[in-house]
């Protein structure tokens, strides 16, 4: 009769023990999981990032005023009579309280 009981305790024990192990199977499979996320996060803003230089990249492929507006704005110029206005943030503000 304990051996019955010893087989159960035993796989209990095994268990916990890689649950709490961070070199175990478990912890390392948390980690690769958490790092898989985070790199479907990444690919999803590169491939929208990826779509908008397609779209910014057929406006300017036939719009001559797309690519002077590019242009311009690469080279930080403006036309005669309009005027440039930039908005930075500052570099010592919290981003959640401006």
């Amino acid at each position: 009769m304990k051996g019955l009981l010893l087989i159960p305790a035993l796989i209990a024990l095994a268990a916990v023990y890689a649950a709490v192990d961070p070199d175990s199977g478990i912890g390392t499979w948390r980690r690769m999981r958490a790092d898989l996320l985070s790199a479907e996060v990444r690919i999803e803003r590169l491939r929208n990032e990826i779509a908008a230089l397609e779209r910014s990249n057929q406006a300017l492929e036939g719009d001559a005023f797309a690519i002077e507006a590019a242009i311009r704005e690469d080279l930080e110029l403006a036309r005669p009579g309009e005027r440039v206005l930039r908005l930075t943030p500052p570099q010592d503000s919290n981003p959640r309280f401006p």
